[in-house]
């Protein structure tokens, strides 16, 4: 019995797993490969010029095809193809694995948290730039003033109950749409919860936080998203 949606059959998913992807046909065999049972994948294809959609497919991935360019775009169409229980979010690059998700999961099946965020904890020095570290810092100081819970980081890998989320009304579809599902979150009275978990070096270099342009361009669509909702 599922706590989230009732009685499921045995060969339906209980979490569906939103991989937003943009040319990470080199990571997918791997984040796929670790895939825990009841998971099912929902790979995102962002417009990627490499074969992304096909190894996607070949691994057994659920693939969305999301033309517009953007993060939030890609996991809003990832979020309303869910149909599971619940869903989780997570990076296709290989920089985060798949098989902590159940840890993540309990909080939430337990009624111990509605949003459980993965704490990113950096295996090298290389898996996280300082200009990347520095800027999660500031980001989220922000948030723990804004939600009122100590936070310490945005959470790439993230998990919460399928329908809560849907409902919540996301509307960004650039970077500030972790953020933005954290602050509505919060301010819709939603527990949430971190818990620590491995953050490697990715595959390949990354569009946001792989380049100090691409983190300021985050920054701004974040800073942007704090103006706009409000507790």
């Amino acid at each position: 019995m599922s706590a989230a949606g009732g009685r499921r059959a045995a060969d339906e998913p209980e979490v569906d797993l939103v991989l937003p992807c943009l040319d990470e046909e080199l990571a997918l065999p791997w984040v796929l490969g670790r895939l825990p049972a009841g998971v099912r994948a929902i790979v995102v294809d962002n417009g990627s010029t490499d074969r992304s959609a096909e190894v996607a497919r070949a691994h057994g991935a659920t693939v969305v095809a999301e033309p517009r360019r953007g993060f939030g775009a890609a996991a809003n169409a990832g979020l309303e193809a869910a149909t599971a229980p619940y869903v989780a979010f997570c990076d296709a690059d290989a920089s985060l694995d798949p098989a902590e998700l159940p840890r993540l999961l309990r909080l939430v099946e337990r009624g111990e948290a509605d949003l459980v965020l993965g704490r990113r904890r950096p295996t090298s020095g290389s898996a996280w730039p300082v200009h990347a570290r520095l800027a999660n810092r500031v980001l989220a100081a922000r948030m723990s003033r804004r939600t009122g819970t100590r936070l310490h980081d945005l959470g790439p890998l993230r998990v919460a109950e399928t329908r809560r989320l849907q409902a919540l009304g996301i509307r960004d579809r650039r970077s500030g749409f972790p953020l933005e599902m954290v602050l509505r979150a919060a301010a819709d009275g939603w527990r949430i919860r971190e818990l620590d978990v491995a953050y490697m070096p990715r595959e390949g270099r990354s569009k946001v936080t792989g380049t100090v342009r691409g983190t300021l361009t985050a920054i701004a669509d974040m800073s942007r998203i704090f103006t706009e909702v409000h507790p």
